[in-house]
């Protein structure tokens, strides 16, 4: 195999950093109202998990996928947000007051913000992959994402760690390269991140029953009907045109062996 060939591995690897930088380019335009910044995450991580899942199938329509999925999680996705949203203020405000508190009180105020914060970072990781990902409502969204993070544990530590260590060579390592990182997270970073995540959120998502979470449907297929033929049935074969089939109307398996075709014929 040659090191150029359009399905060698470099060329793959270069179109799949081109669907992330796609992704995020549009992640960070759709977030710029800040309260839309929720169903943006949804529809980011809709795409990069269907990267890892494979499920995009090289169509090359990562911006209908990606505006195909903020508009089916917008509602839910923002209610999810803002919820999120007040949570953060909340935080803000008890950190707030425990950097006003002196003494012992003080410091077990502040025990208690590392405690509340840690522990809404844990459903946080999973909150908006879960609803890109699964049919739920608000509230059940939420109660999966905090039990989905106790049992996945490992990989919720993983997914906050790539998260940390990615701000911290960013932001704090070297302050004279804040800049160009700066730049780096406009262009890649966020959709990377989330790419990264998607690997551990499918070892996450392997603990979930199928009985109890229903997958919401690809993105693509949405406004048409199925073309492979494990999921296509009688009825759809018969509604086939003949323009694409001319001879559906003479199978077997429609019509039936005991069922012979009539011919209309004009009386003259």
């Amino acid at each position: 195999m040659k090191l150029f060939d359009a399905d060698g591995p470099l060329m793959t690897a270069l179109s799949r950093f081109a669907d992330i930088v796609i992704c995020n380019l549009m992640f960070v335009l759709f977030s710029l109202p800040v309260f839309t910044i929720g169903a943006s995450l949804a529809a980011l991580y809709t795409c990069t998990l269907q990267f890892v899942y494979e499920e995009d199938k090289d169509t090359g329509l990562v911006f209908r996928d990606f505006w195909l999925a903020f508009k089916r999680n917008f509602k839910q996705a923002t209610a999810l947000w803002l919820i999120c949203l007040l949570i953060i203020l909340f935080l803000g405000a008890y950190y707030w007051v425990t950097q006003s508190l002196a003494g012992t009180y003080g410091k077990i105020y502040q025990v208690t913000f590392y405690v509340l914060a840690l522990v809404f970072l844990f459903g946080f990781v999973y909150i908006f992959p879960l609803q890109a990902r699964y049919e739920n409502t608000v509230m059940n969204t939420l109660r999966n994402a905090w039990l989905l993070s106790i049992a996945a544990l490992p990989w919720t530590v993983l997914c906050i760690l790539l998260v940390v260590a990615a701000f911290y060579i960013s932001f704090v390592m070297n302050p004279d390269a804040v800049n160009l990182f700066t730049y780096l997270w406009a262009v890649c970073g966020f959709g990377l991140i989330a790419y990264l995540q998607s690997f551990f959120l499918r070892k996450a998502f392997a603990k979930i029953s199928p009985e109890t979470m229903k997958l919401k449907s690809s993105v693509q297929s949405e406004g048409s009907v199925f073309t492979d033929e494990e999921h296509r049935g009688d009825d759809l074969m018969i509604q086939e045109s003949s323009y694409s089939n001319p001879n559906w109307n003479r199978r077997e398996d429609i019509v039936g062996p005991d069922k012979p075709q009539r011919k209309n014929r004009r009386r003259r």
